[in-house]
C-alpha cells in the first residue's frame, strides 16, 4: 500500500475539480476573496490577487477537460476497480 502514479492522479484530479467549482459569489465573497474586494482592487500584484487569478484561469481553460477525464476515470474504476 504505497503512494503510486494513480493516487497522484486522483488528489490532482480532485484538487483541479474544487478549484473548478468555487463559485466567486456564493464562496468565496463569503471569505473575502472576491475580486471586488478593496484589497484586491487597490493592489493588483498581491498574492491575494495572483491567486484569485489563478483560480479563474484553472476554471476558464480546465473545466471542459476536467469533465472528460471524471468520465474516463469513472470509467476506468468501474471496469478495473
Amino acid at each position: 500500500m504505497g503512494f503510486s502514479f494513480g493516487d497522484l492522479y486522483i488528489a490532482s484530479l480532485l484538487f483541479l475539480n474544487s478549484v473548478v467549482i468555487l463559485h466567486e459569489e456564493r464562496f468565496l465573497a463569503k471569505h473575502g476573496w472576491s475580486t471586488n474586494a478593496p484589497e484586491v482592487t487597490m493592489n493588483p500584484g498581491s498574492t491575494k490577487s495572483k491567486i484569485l487569478s489563478i483560480i479563474k484561469a484553472v476554471r476558464l481553460v480546465m473545466m471542459w477537460p476536467l469533465i472528460g477525464l471524471n468520465t474516463v476515470t469513472v470509467l476506468f474504476k468501474l471496469v478495473f476497480g
